[in-house]
This record gives C-alpha cells, structure tokens and sequence, in this order.
C-alpha cells in the first residue's frame, strides 16, 4: 500500500489520478490534497475519499508535502508555482511522481542536487515513456531520445497561416484534452521545447541527442535509438492514466488502467519531421537549455505572461514565441543560482514580457 498526496488534484491530471487511486484501493491510499483556488471540487474529492489534509493555494501545498506522512506526492500543479512543493517532496524522501515539469526546468540544478536516484519519477507521456524504453538497456548503449509530438492544430501550416490564430483555435488539440496553458503550449510547441529541457535533465542525455519527431496519431508516446540501431518504442492509445500510475507505483505496472490498442483494427501511424521555420520554440528552448542558469526559467515565465495575453486579445498567436525570444535574448543570468535569483529573474522576465507585449499592442 502507497500512501499517496496529490497536488493539483482538481485539475486534468489530477482528477485522472483520483481515477486510477479509487480503482485501485488495495495499492494507494490518498492521505492528502491540494489544488490552486477551486475549493468547492478540493472540498467534494476530500468527503469522497476521506481525506483529512487538504490544502488550497501553492504555500498550502508546500506546507502539506511536508506535514503529511506519505510514500508518494504526484505534483500536477500548474506552472514553476509548483517548484516550492517539488523542493518539500525531495527535501522529505518522498518519492516525486513529476507532472509539473516546470518546477524542473525553472529549478534545475537546485532539484537535481536534491535527488537521489530513482527519487523523480517522470509523469508526462513522452518522458514515462523514454523511462520504460531506457530499461531495455544502459546509459552508455544509448544514442539518442526521441520526443514525439502531435503537431497540434496547426500542424502542417506556415508561419504566414498562423497570423490569425485565435485562442478557440488554439484550444482545439486534436489528441489531448488539457488545461488552457498545456493545450496553448501544445498549439506553439512550447510545451515540447520544455520536454526536450525535462528530458535533458531527468535523463542526462545532451541536447544534441535529444530529437523532436512529430507523430499526429499519439499513440507512439517516445523512443529511445540505441547504438547498435535499434529502436525501442512505447505505444498506447492517448490516456494519461498509464503514465500517472506508473509515476504512482514505479516501476510496477498496475493492471487495468487503460484499454491496450487493438491490433485487429487496421490502423497507420506516421511520423515527419518538425517544421522548425514555422515552429522555432524548439530551437529556442534548446538555446535556453544550453544556457542554463536561469534562461530556462525566463524562458518559462516568458511564455506564461505571453500565453494569458494571447487569450486576453493583448498578443497574436505568433506573438507568443516571438515575446520568448525578446526576452530571453534581453535576459543576463545572476553569477548564483538560487531560489531567491530564481524567483527574481522570473519577476523580470514577467515585467519584461509585460512591457514587450504592451509595446506590440500599442
């Protein structure tokens, strides 16, 4: 029996988690809760499951990973807000099942000092799956990571066709029912920049070894080439519920999660390259990574100011990415990293994308 926190528990991954907890009530116990603001649905999941300890709000949550005796905290907050809980939960031994990959790429070097090995358990598709894919041989048979993405609801379109993207658009993932700043970053593919960032970290496999495959269908979640050219590949029908419970219980599978693919319906799946003249988040997520510091979290935050803006009429789509890279490119690092130059150069980043995106719209 797990003993189970989880932390954005209203939210998408959150609630699938609560799923796979309430079917598996002989595996985990839920011992405590947190969400952002929504203290009606925190309050219904508490009486459903009989949880005591709840908390509502970021410092709530840090407070809880640390008073809370659990084996297991799922962080499925929302954004680098999350980094205090992801800190608590590797201070404390627990077991981090990752899903706010934020928290890892703001923090950096600070979170992997913290942890011991097998202490972080990736959540996200594409990382649980190069964590299954890696145990089909060691580090130093490895020759490269395969991320894949859908392309989102935009793929195959120019620069010059995303000009009048408007955020209903960008909402209409063709795969993944997520959250409006996942979903966004999934249109701009941000959201795989960062994976390729988490991935560098979680994985230890340099950044020109890390490669962006798009595969429309999401049924291939990742790859992992090895050097003698073979390639092994995860592969499952679009449900997040695998991942979570692998994150729950690693490395243990727990039966009956989701539903296998059905290999007696002809299916195709494709794979092409990334566009990267229409999709240049890559490259510049890369180019933070490779700085290091706090590029990545300006990175971050950058998008985060840039993406409310678009759904708020204040940015165009295309001016999502190209507010990251003015920020970024007008960014210069503190000589230490810390969470204090952390917290400060994610302030800046936010005002300086505030004003660059104020400047546009005059």
């Amino acid at each position: 029996m797990r003993r189970v926190i989880v932390l954005g528990s209203t939210g998408s991954v959150g609630t699938q988690a609560l799923d796979v907890i309430r079917a598996n009530p002989r595996r985990f116990e839920l011992v405590g809760l947190a969400a952002g603001s929504n203290a009606e649905a925190l309050a219904a999941q508490a009486a459903d499951f009989g949880v005591e300890d709840t908390a509502l709000g970021a410092a709530e949550a840090e407070q809880l990973v640390r008073d809370v005796d659990a084996d297991v905290v799922l962080n499925a907050i929302t954004g680098s807000i999350g980094l205090g809980s992801t800190l608590a939960a590797l201070r404390a031994g627990r077991t981090l099942a990752l899903a706010n990959k934020e928290s890892l790429i703001v923090g950096g070097a600070l979170v992997t000092a913290l942890a011991q090995p097998g202490q972080i358990v990736p959540v996200d598709s594409e990382h649980s799956a190069i964590a299954q894919a890696l145990r089909s041989g060691v580090r130093s048979e490895v020759r490269r990571l395969v991320v894949t993405a859908s392309g989102g609801p935009f793929r195959g379109r120019t620069r010059a066709q995303m000009t009048d993207v408007t955020p209903a658009e960008a909402l209409a993932h063709p795969t993944w029912d997520m959250g409006r700043m996942v979903t966004t970053n999934s249109a701009t593919l941000v959201n795989k920049g960062l994976e390729v960032i988490e991935a560098r970290i979680l994985f230890d496999v340099d950044y020109e070894h890390i490669e962006v495959v798009v595969h429309p269908q999401s049924i291939v979640h990742s790859m992992v080439e090895f050097v003698d050219g073979s390639t092994i590949a995860q592969a499952s029908p679009p449900d997040m519920r695998l991942p979570i419970s692998l994150g729950l219980d690693w490395p243990n599978r727990v039966g009956g999660v989701g539903a296998p693919l059905d290999w007696r319906t002809a299916s195709t799946w494709t794979f092409e390259p990334l566009d990267a003249a229409a999709f240049p988040s890559v490259a510049l997520a890369k180019a933070a990574g490779r700085a290091g510091a706090t590029f990545p979290a300006v990175f971050n935050a950058a998008n985060e100011q840039a993406v409310d803006a678009f759904h708020e009429g204040r940015l165009s789509f295309l001016g999502i990415v190209d507010t990251i890279d003015r920020v970024i490119d007008a960014h210069e690092p503190p000589s230490a990293l810390t969470v204090e130059t952390l917290a400060a150069a994610e302030e800046w980043a936010r005002r300086t994308a505030d004003r660059f995106i104020g400047a546009a719209a005059g």
